[in-house]
């Protein structure tokens, strides 16, 4: 089962290793830029808010409900982020990959899309997964550009889906990417992490 497992994966860009609660002194130098966090349910701008994050993201993992990891840049040997499995089906064959953010020196840097090769190729070719999904809200046009580049399909908007900070009712957006779609994303889009 994925949540017993430590599972890293790597390439030449980024390291996904399980989070630690040790994380934490690499994280507090990127968490509290309040541009990640803008249009998520989550907030950072604190110490106390960081170590709530982590032990959420570790208890989790213990009820069998996300896979975090914490995102190594390999380039500059730090901690440049997170990045999760959750939403798990193995009946259905699915998983999602989200609650990812980078540090600002991060974001643009091809990063993301090393991790979104490791993570994806590991849910295709290793787990045999069906369906991989993305959900975001559909105010996040960064987010939802960095889907469509890495060949994710839009399926549709939940409407009200959640609640936000700000008490919005956040209207989420899902993409996703199927099995019969993973030779040619992986082989045209990806074609440098192979």
């Amino acid at each position: 089962m994925l949540f017993h497992q430590n599972i890293t994966l790597e390439n030449h860009i980024a390291l996904l290793r399980p989070m630690q609660e040790s994380d934490i002194s690499g994280l507090r130098e990127i968490a509290y830029d309040e541009d990640i966090w803008r249009l998520t349910t989550s907030n950072i701008s604190n110490e106390e808010e960081l170590k709530i994050y982590i032990d959420t993201a570790l208890n989790d993992r213990t009820r069998e409900f996300r896979y975090p990891f914490t995102v190594i840049d390999k380039r500059s040997n730090k901690i440049a982020g997170s990045t999760s499995f959750g939403n798990l089906s193995e009946k259905d064959g699915r998983v999602e990959i989200g609650w990812t953010w980078y540090g600002k020196d991060f974001r643009g840097s091809g990063l993301n899309k090393a991790c979104k090769f490791l993570l994806l190729n590991f849910a295709f070719e290793t787990l045999n997964f069906y369906r991989v999904e993305f959900k975001t809200d559909v105010l996040n046009k960064r987010s939802r550009r960095a889907m469509e580049k890495i060949g994710a399909k839009e399926d549709g908007i939940m409407r009200g889906h959640m609640l936000m900070r700000d008490g919005r009712r956040r209207d989420s957006i899902y993409y996703s990417i199927l099995k019969p779609e993973w030779d040619y994303i992986k082989n045209s889009i990806f074609k440098g992490f192979i």
